[in-house]
């Protein structure tokens, strides 16, 4: 199923779950250090970057596009960490890692609507995540879970 709201489309599975797709954002393959980027609603909160999967497209190539919109930075994804529900939203996540490559300096959610991004280490972004946005926290978690092919 498909909804087209102003600026975006959004697409539900067959269960009526909005798809959607995020990428935990790493430094470098040591996986020490991950990029979270301000909310849009608090603009104090950290969260992780992600948003819908648009008609036909690929959830690992709607996660890179909105790691590129939301948090400027470009990369390889390594791994698929797993799909995420959030009952009480409706929403099924697909995550990945993404090893970052590029990091540009004008991105369009700093032009359009002000967005930050910053560094944290991975346990300081768990405990981040975990106040502001509980369900992005279990992403974190899924790291120590065996690896999904991609």
């Amino acid at each position: 199923m498909v909804k087209e709201k102003p600026g975006s489309i959004r697409t539900y599975d067959e269960e009526g779950f909005k798809r959607r797709a995020a990428c935990l954002c790493f430094r470098d393959e040591t996986l020490q250090e991950v990029l979270l980027i301000s909310s849009s609603k608090e603009p104090d909160a950290w969260i992780v970057p992600g948003g819908c999967i648009e008609p036909l497209e690929d959830p690992e190539v709607a996660a890179k596009r909105e790691v590129l919109e939301e948090a400027g930075v470009t990369g390889t994804v390594s791994r698929k960490l797993g799909v995420v529900e959030n009952k009480e939203k409706r929403t099924r996540t697909w995550v990945y890692v993404l090893i970052v490559k590029t990091t540009v300096s004008d991105w369009e959610d700093q032009t359009f609507i002000g967005r930050r991004r910053h560094w944290f280490s991975t346990e300081d972004a768990h405990a981040t995540l975990a106040i502001h946005k509980p369900v992005q926290s279990t992403y974190i978690d899924l790291l120590r879970a065996p690896t999904v092919p991609i």
